[in-house]
């Protein structure tokens, strides 16, 4: 039986087989504030943000549109007190599925923060009270590599895949992703917890930036270290070359805080190397802001 798709609308997909009969089948793809979207880029994906907050000592901001981002780096970098994070609760997890509609549901590494475990709760949440369809990802990276995998259901989603399908192709994208990124400051990975303080130390005594990534379960490794932009740009692209993916119609992305010219030195030196379909440069937003810190860049692919 042959079933044709056409779009109903931004994230609707409506199905007819060759009988004429209509089989609606609606996607909604979400995702916490660490996926970092420009406006431009949440509506050409449809994308609805779930924002964590971000405390700096005693005060709380939202993860959202409503963040003043350069005051909130300023604030950042002269706080004294503990700099964290806080996921979203599985209510707003919950008010974001919608009866009619299959969600996808992409989070933060379920190592590295508890978005993951929120978005389940607020998946039996939604089966419970709209009997809601949801799908929730471990994404086993953050930033540039959430982004990533939303372009991946976007497309799977317009092809007309249905949903276990997209399942079955997202858990295997995921497992193969590769995510890198380099600091020049490890400072609030250390204080979180998020890196091993010994490995922090030295990186911090021998003044260089470390290359560090997903180690494919969703922690965080240190692979390489780097001098000077022109040995970043060197080291990050030969990962790509080291992972032996195939990079032909495939896509990459490169997020930065605060340094979109070495995102573009990145991006053209991977133009020149590779065959990727896209190549996306985005500036981090709060989250990924916090852990990247300033001047840092994340790539995934």
């Amino acid at each position: 039986m042959d079933t044709n798709f056409f779009r109903t609308g931004i994230g609707g997909f409506r199905s007819i087989n060759d009988k004429g009969d209509d089989m609606e089948m609606e996607y909604k793809i979400i995702a916490d504030s660490c996926c970092d979207m420009t406006p431009e880029l949440r509506e050409e994906l449809d994308v609805t943000s779930v924002p964590l907050t971000l405390t700096l000592g005693e005060k709380s901001y939202v993860d959202d549109e409503t963040l003043d981002l350069p005051a909130f780096m300023v604030a950042m970098k002269n706080c004294k007190e503990r700099i964290g994070s806080a996921c979203p609760s599985p209510a707003q997890y919950c008010d974001t599925f919608e009866k009619d509609r299959t969600s996808f549901v992409v989070t933060l590494s379920n190592n590295l923060s508890g978005s993951h475990g929120s978005a389940v709760l607020g998946k039996k949440l939604a089966k419970e009270e709209k009997n809601a369809e949801v799908h929730v990802l471990d994404s086993k990276s953050a930033s540039a590599g959430e982004i990533l995998i939303t372009l991946k259901l976007r497309q799977w989603i317009e092809k007309g895949f249905k949903t276990q399908e997209i399942l079955a192709k997202a858990h295997d994208f995921i497992d193969h992703m590769k995510t890198y990124f380099v600091l020049d400051s490890v400072e609030n990975l250390m204080k979180n917890g998020r890196l091993n303080k010994v490995v922090g130390k030295i990186i911090t005594v021998l003044h260089v930036k470390p290359l560090m990534g997903a180690d494919g379960n969703g922690n965080i490794s240190l692979f390489s270290h780097a001098r000077g932009d022109d040995q970043i740009v060197t080291k990050m692209t030969d990962t790509i070359t080291k992972s032996g993916k195939k990079t032909g119609g495939q896509n990459v992305v490169i997020t930065h805080c605060n340094n979109p010219t070495l995102a573009e030195k990145l991006k053209a030196s991977i133009q020149k190397n590779f065959d990727f379909s896209r190549i996306l440069v985005v500036p981090t937003k709060g989250l990924s802001s916090v852990y990247a810190n300033d001047k840092g860049i994340i790539m995934a692919f």
